[in-house]
Order: structure tokens, then C-alpha cells, then sequence
């Protein structure tokens, strides 16, 4: 098993490490930086040895070290910084992922692709639409970390177990994000039996912002110990054909009655990436907040196809 991660920044260092850590695969780093992929490729290696672990890494700017990946996580682009939102990086990521695609499309046209780069649903779509694969093989993270975020957030606020606590969040990874209400289940109550409606809504809107914070109080990039993680759940889900359900961006074809547009919905994985788009009941109201989320993730789309 090979993975290749196209960005060496934090987000692909950082999963690098825990892939390697895990003894899970051999890693493929590429960046246009060859120093900072080489370097962190080496550094790498050094703390495999310390525990005798078998598992490489190789760093390069070349995408030829990927072309036996059997799966491509991209990070590659500008992070956020303080005051910016995911969609003010619209213009600045669409063309590098596009470029990107590209040259995975030239030397590795079987493997699965997982989009990280900001903003996630768009970019998810220009890769999809790009590299012509099939929608089971290509798709982004974003609804993982969304719920894990707003888990350790009810978590926190009311003194409960984190094992506890079952959450999900579909539409997009940003301000259209849909925190479903009538999914979120602590100690097998509905969290609408633990606490009022204003109150839910206060604890998904911080939810909603974490990352924003995050940002903020870092001031030079956004979270990557939490969005690495968050890829690597996906990925062993995924390397040990697990087939477990989880949110993620998806190239929709009618699911939810939305077409042509990537969007967090929860599906089923394994070995061969999405085997089943899964789709859950929701309430008027949230049926209602997907499909504003999927106008917004449209405009997105619009703005960006001929970049």
C-alpha cells in the first residue's frame, strides 16, 4: 500500500507522520518546494527508525513518486488566514488544484483522490470534473471533521462522554455547513431531550466557527492536527476495507434531489473508495438548509470553471 500526498504544509506532514506512525502505508510527499518535501521525507524516516517501523516516505517535486499510489490525499494550496473565510480562497486554489489534477491524472489514473484544499466542496468538484474518475474514487473531507468538532463541543458543555455522543454534519465545509438535529444522539437520547432548541442552536453555531477561531489564535494558518486525523479515519476506513458510514464530499446525481454539485453526505467506504451514497431522513428544515448550501456551493462552481 502507497499513499501519496501532494502538499508537505502541516495538513500533509502532519498525516504523513500518523500514516508512517501506524505502520499503515509508505508515503509518497510531493510539494513544489522539493527541499521542504525531501527534508520532511527524511525527518520522517528518522522517527519510523526510532520504533524499528518498516513503512517509508519519499519526498519530491516530481508526480512521478505517486504513479503506483493506490490513493492521493491533496492539500496543496493557500491556507486561511485571520478574517478570511473558505470561499475568499476560491480564486486562489482553483487554479492550483486544477493543475494539480492534471499532473495526477498524467501518471496515476487508477488511484482513489481525497480533496482537503480549501474550499473543500468546490475544490472536490474540480476534481472530480478534471480528472474525468469515477465519482466513487474521487471525493473530499470535510463532514468528519465537522462532526468531530461539534462532538467535543457538546461534549465539553455538557459533561458528557465523548463515546457518547453520536453527531452529524452534511452540506458544506463552511458557513452552509448542516448540523442535523434530529441525528445528534447523547446516551441514546436526542439532543433536543437534554436541552432546549436555542441552546442546540448556540453549540452548533460554535461548531460552525471552530475553525474560524482556530485561525484566528494561530494567525499565520488554520487547523491541521484535527483535519490530518480526520483524513487518516477516512483512509484506514478505506486501506482495511472497513465499509463503515461516514460524511464526506460526493459528486451528487440526483441523491437528496441535487445534481452537479459536491456536497457532504454520508456514504458508505471501503477498499474501493464511496460504495454506497447513504441517504438519511431529514426534516423539512434541513432539507431546506441543503438546499441552500447546494446554491452556494453552485455560485462557487460558477466562478471557477473557467479559471
Amino acid at each position: 500500500m502507497k499513499i501519496g500526498i501532494i502538499g508537505a504544509g502541516n495538513v500533509g506532514s502532519t498525516l504523513a507522520f500518523k500514516i508512517l506512525n501506524d505502520n499503515l502505508a509508505d508515503v509518497a510527499l510531493v510539494d513544489i518546494n522539493a527541499d521542504l518535501a525531501i527534508g520532511k521525507a527524511l525527518d520522517l524516516n528518522d522517527a519510523s527508525g526510532v520504533f524499528g517501523l518498516d513503512k517509508k516516505a519519499v519526498g519530491s517535486d516530481s508526480y512521478q513518486v505517486i504513479e503506483d499510489a493506490d490513493l492521493i490525499v491533496v492539500t496543496a494550496g493557500f491556507p486561511r488566514k485571520p478574517g478570511m473565510s473558505r470561499e475568499d480562497l476560491l480564486l486562489k486554489n482553483a487554479g492550483i488544484i486544477k493543475e494539480v489534477i492534471t499532473k495526477i491524472k498524467k501518471v496515476n489514473s487508477k488511484a482513489i483522490i481525497i480533496m482537503v484544499t480549501n474550499p473543500l466542496d468546490v475544490t472536490t468538484y474540480l476534481a472530480y470534473k478534471v480528472s474525468g474518475f469515477d465519482r466513487k474514487r474521487v471525493f473530499g473531507m470535510a463532514g468528519v471533521l465537522d462532526s468531530a468538532r461539534l462532538a467535543v463541543i457538546l461534549s465539553e458543555e455538557l459533561k458528557k462522554d465523548l463515546a457518547d455522543i453520536n453527531s452529524m454534519i452534511l452540506g458544506t465545509h463552511g458557513d452552509s455547513m448542516v448540523p442535523l438535529k434530529s441525528k445528534i444522539i447523547i446516551e441514546d437520547k436526542n439532543v433536543l431531550e437534554i436541552i432546549d432548541e436555542p441552546a442546540v442552536d448556540a453549540l452548533l453555531e460554535k461548531a460552525k466557527t471552530q475553525g474560524g477561531r482556530i485561525v484566528a489564535h494561530l494567525k499565520g494558518g488554520s487547523a491541521y492536527y484535527a483535519p490530518a486525523t480526520s483524513v487518516y479515519k477516512m483512509i484506514d476506513v478505506i486501506v482495511n476495507d472497513k465499509k463503515e458510514i461516514l460524511p464526506v464530499s460526493v459528486y451528487l446525481e440526483g441523491e437528496y434531489g441535487l445534481s452537479d454539485v459536491c456536497l457532504g453526505v454520508p456514504v458508505r467506504l471501503s477498499k474501493n473508495g464511496i460504495e454506497e451514497i447513504i441517504e438519511v431522513d431529514l426534516t423539512q428544515a434541513e432539507n431546506n438548509k441543503l438546499k441552500s448550501a447546494n446554491e452556494v456551493i453552485k455560485s462557487g462552481i460558477a466562478k471557477v470553471m473557467n479559471v
